[in-house]
């Protein structure tokens, strides 16, 4: 998967990335361009979050690397996330 990433398709992995845990994403609207993701744990509390700019978010390797640092954090922090890997 070499293509730019549009925005929605963007979405739907990083949403796949943090199962069993919710992942809720927005542009902020001042439209710089950039993501917001926050993980959501089964009560609601916020569990890590990440700003992500549109070069990443574009970009499947860069894209890739985030999600895997933000899955390592999670895990560190005592967080069990289903095995996942990005889409090709």
């Amino acid at each position: 998967m070499n293509a730019p990433l549009r925005i929605n398709e963007a979405l739907l992995i990083a949403d796949r990335a943090f199962q069993p845990f919710q992942c809720v994403a927005w542009a902020p609207q001042d439209g710089n361009g950039e993501l917001s993701l926050t993980v959501i744990d089964r009560t609601n509390n916020n569990i890590g979050r990440k700003q992500i700019p549109s070069s990443t978010y574009t970009d499947p390797e860069q894209l890739e690397r985030l999600l895997e640092e933000a899955r390592a954090e999670l895990n560190q922090e005592g967080y069990t996330l289903e095995s996942w890997s990005m889409p090709h």
